[in-house]
């Protein structure tokens, strides 16, 4: 009986680097990172110093004849190229290399793919590659057609994905249609939201920062939390009760990433937007990770990307139990900053103080109320959604003193004593 045994790709990892002060090292120790997770192994790498890439070739003759030369030496299975390649650089350097060319983009849609779980997030996987092969049908041959294991071909590349633009734009067409639905169904829990006028919170943070950790830490979630990039992808949400009794949502996000693909960001928006609704941004930083300040940049970035503006955000610096030092970390951008480890679960009663704090600076406090007796619904509605200092029961009313939303303070203003 013979015995079938997937074989672990072997690649070289490439790039240019078109600026002297470039991140393209740094970039390049990434791509490793997303190859191993894909289920690859790395066995070399090599960086081009260019003012830009060659437009046909991206690489020059030279480095290319270099290449070459590396695949042989190193049994080299396949290539992988740190930037998106346009279809004819990834044709012609398959031409000339004879192996399998890929670029970062592909590698980040394949990692997708295997770790989509929900319906909704293999609804999006799939868009976001149909896309991407889209955008590839013109000139790029028989190459399409991908079958066998290894990077690119999960998801939608498994079948021959026949390179036939009226077909793919059908089945985008299909996926958009499933996509609204569940997009319905999302604006739906939001309205619902604001009708039970929970406050939420947004945890964003680079991929790896560890975003699942804490929501697990602080409200048992029961997510998958691994050590490795896009563990998770599925948004989840959970409500959280605070030390003095308020109760809040907090919503996890897909991990962002250098040169997160448009096709993701575009597939994955009604998932992403989660920041845009949300009432307050929890920035999960990696403190341990040398390019620290190069990941918070790229999470600013892809929120301002997003449209995330005017929310008071919570940077909480993740894993501090690997650090040996306790210089103090900045984010100048946030309104908190506060040092973690959601593994260990230390600094989470400050991160709960800290939300707490947001949402009393964001509430209107009212001395004194009289509510009538037919008022006992406004009553629970402070309970739930503000901070009730005191209440007594009297003759001509509930006399009430209260933190309240702005929502409910435009509800008792005629019911408040000056």
């Amino acid at each position: 009986m013979n015995e079938i045994k997937d074989v672990q790709e072997r690649l070289i990892l490439f790039a240019v680097n078109t600026e002297e002060k470039d991140h393209t090292a740094d970039s390049i120790e990434e791509l490793k990172e997303l190859v191993k997770t894909a289920g690859a192994e790395t066995v070399g790498t090599m960086i081009q110093n260019l003012s830009a890439p060659i437009s046909g070739t991206y690489l020059g003759k030279g480095k290319i004849e270099e290449l070459k030369e590396m695949i042989y030496e190193y049994d080299a299975t396949g290539v992988v190229c740190d930037d998106e390649l346009s279809p004819a650089q990834m044709k012609n350097l398959e031409d000339a290399l004879g192996v399998k060319v890929m670029d970062r983009t592909l590698v980040i849609l394949d990692i997708f793919a295997n770790h989509a779980k929900s319906a909704e997030g293999k609804i999006q996987v799939e868009l976001a590659q149909l896309r991407y092969r889209m955008t590839r049908l013109a000139g790029f041959g028989t190459s399409m057609s991908r079958l066998g294991g290894g990077i690119g071909t999960r998801g939608p590349g498994e079948t021959k994905l026949e390179s036939d633009r009226r077909v793919i734009s059908g089945r985008i067409s299909k996926l958009k249609q499933e996509l609204k639905k569940i997009e319905a169904h999302r604006d739906l829990t939001r309205k619902q939201r604001e009708r039970n006028a929970l406050p939420v919170a947004a945890i964003v943070g680079y991929t790896n920062a560890g975003k699942s950790t804490l929501l697990n830490a602080l409200t048992d979630a029961g997510i998958l939390a691994e050590d490795q990039l896009f563990a998770t992808l599925d948004t989840t949400t959970r409500k959280m009760k605070l030390p003095g009794n308020d109760e809040i949502l907090l919503t996890d996000t897909v991990g962002f990433i250098r040169k997160l693909p448009h096709h993701l960001i575009d597939a994955f928006k009604s998932t992403l937007e989660e920041a845009v609704y949300a009432d307050y941004v929890v920035h999960v930083v990696d403190a341990s990770n040398p390019q620290m300040d190069d990941q918070m940049r790229i999470v600013y970035e892809t929120l301002a990307e997003l449209g995330v503006s005017n929310k008071k955000i919570l940077t909480l610096f993740n894993k501090c139990d690997k650090l040996t030092d306790t210089n103090p970390l900045h984010d100048f951008r946030a309104n908190k900053v506060l040092r973690i480890s959601a593994k260990e679960k230390t600094g989470l009663t400050e991160a709960c103080d800290a939300l707490e704090e947001f949402l009393r600076e964001d509430r209107i406090f009212v001395k004194e109320a009289v509510l009538t007796y037919k008022d006992m619904g406004l009553l629970e509605e402070i309970r739930k959604t503000g901070e009730l200092q005191k209440e007594s029961y009297e003759e001509d009313g509930i006399h009430v003193s209260a933190y309240v939303t702005r929502a409910t303070y435009g509800k008792i203003s005629s019911c408040i004593i000056e």
